[in-house]
């Protein structure tokens, strides 16, 4: 158990191997930190070792409400215990998490995202159509969250921390992605200073994690030079 002293909740965290050399992997929403484990597995092949951990609200965490920046908090707490990390790797939210944090001063030399959000007024309407609601509700969540945290809502949006990014960047999106559009990640890519674009077919949201082509391209992009 992790405590996080800035949003004042603690999360269990995991770690995979012996290696002094790190890689971050950050779950999506309803995901846990094990959701990564054949990339993880593969990563522990090739000499690295993996933190993850179960967002509030997630896994074995405790709570019952989260929102993406307490998983900000969270990895850079995490950050402040168990790294340095030589590369994050974060999945939907996670993905959107991972350059975030990036963003906010988690220090890296490269990451990937798989299957990222990007503009979160984009992802609330997607809510609120798929809730069969009316259109303006989408509207006053926004204005509702503004109020509430005293922050504008498309900071979060993934293509402005991508506009500030540095390292290098792999960003893997499904053609047929059923939960996140493929626009997302394209999107994302033309905003990074350094992306790298690699779409796939048939995958969807989740079969991604696990498909060998899609871990055989983390593997190369990592040991890249």
């Amino acid at each position: 158990m992790i405590y996080v002293p800035s949003v004042d909740k603690s999360v269990v965290t995991y770690l995979y191997g012996h290696s002094d050399r790190r890689i971050l992997l950050v779950h999506g929403w309803s995901g846990r930190g094990t959701q990564l484990f054949k990339i993880a597995d593969e990563l522990l092949q090739n000499g690295y070792s993996t933190i993850s951990f179960d967002a509030p609200a997630h896994g074995k965490s405790e709570g019952k409400t989260t929102i993406m920046s307490e998983f900000i908090a969270s990895i850079l707490e995490i950050e402040k215990q168990f790294g340095p990390f030589e590369i994050a790797i974060g999945h939907s939210l996670g993905g959107m998490s991972v350059l975030n944090a990036i963003k906010d001063g988690l220090n890296l030399k490269k990451a990937i995202i798989i299957g990222s959000g990007d503009i979160v007024q984009d992802i609330l309407d997607e809510f609120v159509f798929k809730l069969g609601l009316k259109n303006e509700l989408s509207h006053n969540l926004r204005i509702f969250f503004e109020n509430k945290y005293q922050v504008k809502m498309d900071d979060f949006s993934a293509y402005r921390a991508a506009q500030k990014i540095e390292i290098p960047v792999l960003v893997i999106h499904d053609n047929d992605d059923p939960e996140v559009p493929v626009k997302a990640g394209i999107h994302i890519n033309e905003n990074l200073k350094d992306g790298n674009l690699f779409l796939t077919d048939g995958l969807g949201h989740r079969k991604i994690l696990g498909n060998q082509n899609v871990i055989k391209k983390i593997i190369d992009f990592i040991k890249k030079s």
